[in-house]
């Protein structure tokens, strides 16, 4: 349940705000770490220009409740969202490094899919999972890799890893695209913006626990294990560090305006960009972030990632997705909690109420002549 201060920040943004349930870098030569000490504190990040189009001021009212969001909620966290059609932002500790878990997973899917754009790839590519592919945490593929790999095919490691956040699925498609080099490759061809792609799941979980990673953690809960018998210290150190610089790190309007280009089909041909939303839409993650404070008649398509806890702490909270109303407006968000301790329900409520705000001012907004 929420705090009371969390809790009345709900009433006073002036939107009626209907949640459901709620009363090292990847780009070469660049060091953008977050400062330290004040957990809201931003760092200066260059933004890719919109692209030339009649853009309208950021809804005040709007701004006000997002504003109001942020400073409710303790803990270290962004707020971005970009009208696709309409042009304006509105963003608060949207320029920090973040980590992105598992939202990092779609850079790996439009690396794949610009590669399909070049006729280098297809999504019927045939690709086999061995067992030295499994990585750790959420891999449901594990089940069905026996005897000499699991036969599929490049387009089902990417309907895996987006519509389940299967982690094997997506280190496995990460290889076939040429490995973490090729994925920051297309961040800085693409111009993308303060996003990193960190060293793959296995290195990038490991190094958070305060462990070097080992084959034999892939199997069973041989990770968790290791990870209970390291002293606390040390756990807390590694984490520590991770907040501080994480490898897969990304400024929330860096996203954003990742997704918005996206929807605009300035990243990728419209063959592709239609498979990435469409397979965005159809994911099963997340059901109580972003999707719970939709209305009837809203579509979305979306990705969320979810870090590790130490105790109550949590490093990496987040939901970042396109939001398309009834009328066919659409707005990217991105919403990420990089370190708190704050319960899974007041996280929930934080992604929720933007969710919740976007749409009251999409209600609300009256037609422009």
């Amino acid at each position: 349940m929420a705090s009371g201060r969390f809790a009345c920040l709900l009433g006073v943004t002036g939107i009626a705000l209907a949640v459901a349930g709620c009363g090292p870098s990847s780009r070469p030569g660049t060091s953008t770490a977050a400062p330290q000490g004040d957990p809201q504190a931003t760092v200066s990040i260059p933004i890719p220009p919109v692209a030339a189009r009649p853009v309208r001021a950021a809804p005040a009212q709007l701004d006000a409740a997002i504003v109001a969001l942020h400073q409710g909620f303790e803990g270290k966290s962004g707020i971005a969202i970009r009208a696709v059609d309409d042009g304006w932002t509105v963003e608060v500790g949207g320029r920090q490094h973040l980590p992105q878990q598992s939202v990092s997973k779609l850079w790996v899917a439009i690396t794949l899919l610009d590669l399909r754009d070049q006729g280098k790839a297809r999504l019927e590519d045939p690709v086999v999972v061995r067992p030295e592919d499994l990585t750790l945490f959420h891999q449901p593929i594990a089940m069905l890799v026996k005897g000499d790999g699991y036969h599929t095919t490049v387009g089902e490691l990417l309907t895996r890893a987006l519509t389940h956040s299967d982690n094997t699925a997506n280190d496995r498609l990460l290889s076939y695209v040429g490995g973490p080099r090729a994925v920051r490759g297309m961040i800085l061809r693409k111009q993308l913006g303060e996003i990193r792609f960190g060293p793959g799941e296995r290195q990038l979980q490991s190094g958070t626990a305060g462990l070097v990673w080992q084959p034999a953690y892939a199997l069973g809960n041989a990770f968790a294990v290791a990870r209970a018998q390291l002293d606390p210290t040390v756990r807390a150190a590694a984490l520590d560090a991770y907040v501080a610089n994480p490898p897969d790190g990304a400024a929330p309007i860096a996203i954003a305006d990742a997704l918005a280009r996206l929807a605009r089909g300035e990243l990728l041909s419209a063959s592709s960009t239609q498979v990435l939303l469409d397979t965005m839409g159809a994911s099963v993650t997340g059901r109580a972030r972003l999707r719970a404070a939709l209305p009837a008649g809203w579509r979305i398509a979306h990705k969320t990632g979810t870090g590790q806890d130490l105790g109550r702490r949590n490093a990496g909270f987040n939901d970042v997705g396109l939001l398309t109303a009834p009328d066919g407006k659409r707005y990217a968000i991105a919403v990420m909690i990089g370190d708190t301790l704050r319960p899974i329900r007041e996280r929930q409520m934080l992604i929720q109420s933007v969710a919740a705000a976007v749409a009251a001012h999409a209600g609300n907004a009256r037609p422009q002549s």
